[in-house]
């Protein structure tokens, strides 16, 4: 009787003190306790979590009406083991030139805190997790810009993307892979991110070398701002390890061989003219400063994310930024070449289309703006200059118009300019012998060009908006899936008629505007933002 008298004694008291744990612990209570009925009554209360955008707002109702409001991240009366991982994957997001603050993290993590220490924030907790992934999802598949307010010269649809559908699939198999996979997985892009990640590291340790302005520095110049060259190429070495900037330390003001040598490895990698001169297109690259640059890899990753992830198995990527022309086959650049592009009032604008044909032996049928603010002056200091360009003078665009004589009309009284002007196909058109034609609405294509040194000059804004070609043949090989231009080509090319040639297939191309690229061997480039388009968009971003 006594035994039995402890017993329920004992019994008495054990729960008695379970009692007082879970008094005590009111997350266990109220955390684990999260039902439907209280998500629905906290969605249908609240128009949104934290969030200034009514979309994020619907995605979150809809996601968890289509789950009949059941909760994600507190089941069965314990938190999810996915909970961790997911507040893990936003900590580490800033790794993808994102910012994990627009992600909420730092109060995902207080309020974990807080429910780790008997607060009744679960289900605020439950909420904005949710919403988080399903921003932070949108923004990798598509960028966390809107890229037409960012950069309002990108024409480029952002990929389509359904973050809640997304979700709904990816927590039935394994989350963190399923986020994973929509980082974009290029060559590219994955460069990048390294050497953000490395620059990051770095960047509260160097303290940028100012070099002054100076005239232009040429080899074996001696001047005092030798020293001042030698200590950022000094920083450059310990910031990217390339050996090319690995010079000797020397007390010489001598601008010598190894230390021009160090500049000209410096201006390949910032898309300059390697000629070793220090001018003022070097100098402003040389005092960017690092924080610049990671910058500058941030909107590149971004501008990559606004990108579609499959490009086409063969594809030309026109980069005006880098003033580079890339032909893609297989992932692999089969062809580079140096471009000229828009000058600044006339750039050329990022879009996408489908190269369709060729034409050889191109006549130019000059623009009309073109026609008066750049030729009409010409025409008017010298009456012979129509002529002898080879352009035909039309009073208008019926093809059944004949041409007048140049010398008929007073170009001098003109203040508009009422005429067509057309020049001849041959070596001296504006076109060149071939340009290469794609449907965009802004009358762009790539051509052929006569004026080949331009492609020596380092800043190539020399065009009305079209794109000019280094090597316009070797184009026209990789367009037709050739290695070398087929013998009609070229018999087509010699007899100077004008021919349109069709592909067997539309290729995809693209015209981007991004300021880093990677080259074959993986070294990271940058460009110069000659658009301001980066600077634009980064304040829009407040990056």
């Amino acid at each position: 009787m006594q035994y039995l008298r402890v017993e329920f004694h004992y019994s008495l008291l054990l729960r008695l003190a379970c009692c007082i744990l879970l008094l005590g612990s009111p997350c266990l209570l109220k955390a684990f306790a999260l039902d439907s009925k209280m998500l629905q009554q906290k969605l249908s209360t609240e128009t949104h979590v934290n969030s200034v955008d009514k979309n994020d707002a619907t995605d979150l109702l809809r996601f968890y009406k289509a789950r009949n409001f059941q909760p994600v991240w507190f089941l069965y009366e314990k938190a999810s083991p996915q909970l961790e991982s997911i507040l893990e994957f936003i900590g580490n997001i800033d790794n993808e030139g994102l910012d994990s603050r627009d992600y909420q993290l730092p109060k995902l993590l207080l309020l974990k805190e807080q429910v780790e220490h008997a607060s009744s924030e679960a289900l605020t907790l439950e909420l904005q997790t949710t919403q988080s992934i399903l921003i932070l999802a949108k923004d990798l598949a598509r960028g966390r810009l809107i890229a037409s307010d960012a950069d309002p010269d990108w024409h480029i649809p952002q990929p389509a993307f359904d973050a809640v559908g997304f979700l709904q699939k990816a927590l039935q198999s394994d989350l963190i892979s399923a986020l994973n996979a929509l980082i974009p997985q290029h060559p590219s892009y994955q460069r990048f991110k390294q050497t953000l990640i490395h620059y990051r590291q770095i960047s509260n340790n160097v303290d940028w070398v100012k070099i002054p302005n100076i005239p232009p520095l040429r080899p074996n110049a001696t001047d005092q701002v030798v020293a001042l060259l030698r200590q950022r190429i000094a920083q450059m070495y310990a910031v990217d390890g390339n050996e090319a900037y690995n010079v000797e330390s020397s007390d010489s003001l001598v601008y010598d061989e190894g230390l021009v040598n160090a500049i000209r490895a410096f201006q390949i990698q910032h898309s300059l003219n390697a000629d070793g001169v220090i001018g003022k297109n070097t100098l402003k690259a040389l005092n960017l400063s690092l924080e610049w640059r990671i910058r500058q890899l941030r909107m590149s990753m971004e501008r990559l994310r606004w990108l579609p992830r499959n490009l086409g198995n063969r594809h030309i990527l026109v980069n005006l930024a880098g003033f580079r022309l890339t032909a893609v086959e297989q992932d692999k650049s089969l062809l580079d070449m140096r471009i000229i592009v828009g000058m600044g009032y006339r750039s050329t604008p990022s879009f996408k289309s489908a190269m369709s044909h060729m034409v050889v032996n191109p006549y130019w049928t000059v623009p009309a703006k073109i026609a008066q603010k750049d030729l009409l002056p010409k025409q008017q200091k010298d009456p012979t200059f129509f002529t002898a360009s080879h352009f035909k003078v039309y009073t208008s665009y019926d093809r059944n118009a004949e041409p007048i004589d140049p010398a008929s009309v007073d170009w001098h009284s003109l203040r508009n300019f009422p005429f067509l002007l057309r020049q001849q196909p041959g070596k001296n058109n504006a076109l060149g012998r071939v340009k290469f034609m794609f449907p965009n609405s802004f009358a762009i294509y790539l051509h052929d060009t006569p004026s080949k040194s331009l492609f020596q000059k380092d800043i190539r804004t020399f065009s009305s908006g079209c794109i000019r070609l280094e090597k316009p043949f070797e184009l026209a090989a990789f367009v037709l899936g050739r290695e070398e231009l087929p013998e009609d080509f070229m018999t087509k090319l010699e007899e100077g008629k004008t021919t349109t040639i069709h592909l067997p297939k539309q290729l995809p191309i693209y015209l981007v505007y991004i300021t880093a690229w990677v080259d074959e061997q993986q070294s990271v480039h940058f460009s110069p933002d000659i658009y301001d388009r980066d600077m634009r968009a980064l304040r829009y971003a407040g990056w």
